[in-house]
């Protein structure tokens, strides 16, 4: 469950089993229809064509393309010289660039981000991961994302409405218990993963970020009801600065973009259990 399906801004988003957002307009609105007819069958078989090979032939040509082009030596002249090396005290060609990641915490959640386009986008990323995660299902866990992320003149609002909004019948609608824990012999997940982010407004105090996502949401178990889906949206932040990092006071969400399936098998009852708890989450996106 993302962010978006509780507070106020825009639309949310249910990620369920429909290939497209399910929104509400309203935290209390009710999204009935979470896991309807999938994003395609999660036991289809894969489709016989020719697209996996020409898939993998296009990989392997860009590879190569991507080898030849790092290995060019950069200076214009297109002559297929030897690579230049770095210039001295410059940094090495793999060197990570932009502003050094935060090294602090707040709880589990990075902060101290930079006060500048790449630390607000740095903070939305992570933002989002920690409220699209499944520790948000967990009203004391959610509490503490909720004042590490959120500006103190927005927090009573955000836990008002989050309030509301994982309530018992919600649990119900995706397959949990009353108290938001799953059902005995299942695993749950809800997780959001940035792909990309973008700032749309930048101005000393406050900033506008974009991320761009991909996320995990349903119970993995033998015979689950609720199986795992995935589904691809975009979340807007509006960010301020407050006592040194930034901190969110409103959001908006909408789906996609979403790429074209591709024809990956998918997974099994099993093999899907065996990641959700084998595979932990990120604590830190870009």
């Amino acid at each position: 469950m993302s962010f978006g399906d509780e507070y106020g801004g825009g639309s949310g988003r249910v990620r369920g089993g429909t290939g497209r957002a399910r929104t509400r307009t309203h935290p209390g609105d009710e999204a009935v229809d979470e896991y309807g007819d999938g994003f395609g069958d999660p036991h289809r078989r894969p489709q016989r064509t020719t697209r996996s090979l020409v898939t993998v032939v296009g990989v392997v040509v860009l590879l190569i393309a991507a080898i030849a082009f790092a290995n060019r030596s950069g200076d214009g002249d297109g002559d297929g010289g030897t690579a230049k090396a770095p210039r001295e005290g410059g940094p090495a060609p793999t060197a990570a660039t932009g502003t050094k990641p935060v090294t602090g915490k707040n709880g589990t959640i990075p902060s101290g981000f930079a006060q500048d386009e790449q630390g607000a986008q740095s903070a939305a990323a992570n933002y989002a991961v920690a409220l699209g995660s499944a520790e948000m299902f967990d009203k004391a866990k959610r509490d503490e994302i909720l004042r590490a992320v959120i500006a103190p003149s927005r927090l009573r609002h955000f836990q008002s409405t989050s309030d509301k909004a994982y309530s018992p019948s919600f649990y119900e609608k995706v397959g949990l218990e009353p108290d938001g824990t799953a059902p005995e012999g299942f695993a749950f997940i809800s997780r959001t993963a940035p792909i990309g982010t973008k700032i749309s407004s930048l101005s000393g105090t406050r900033a506008t970020a974009s991320v761009w996502c991909a996320g995990l949401f349903g119970l993995a178990g033998e015979g689950s009801t609720k199986p795992v889906t995935n589904g691809w949206f975009t979340i807007t932040m509006e960010l301020e600065w407050v006592d040194g990092d930034w901190k969110l006071v409103n959001q908006s969400q909408v789906e996609g973009p979403a790429p074209v399936g591709g024809d990956t098998r998918a997974s099994s009852a099993e093999e899907i259990t065996e990641a959700v708890t084998g595979f932990g989450g990120f604590t830190y996106a870009r």
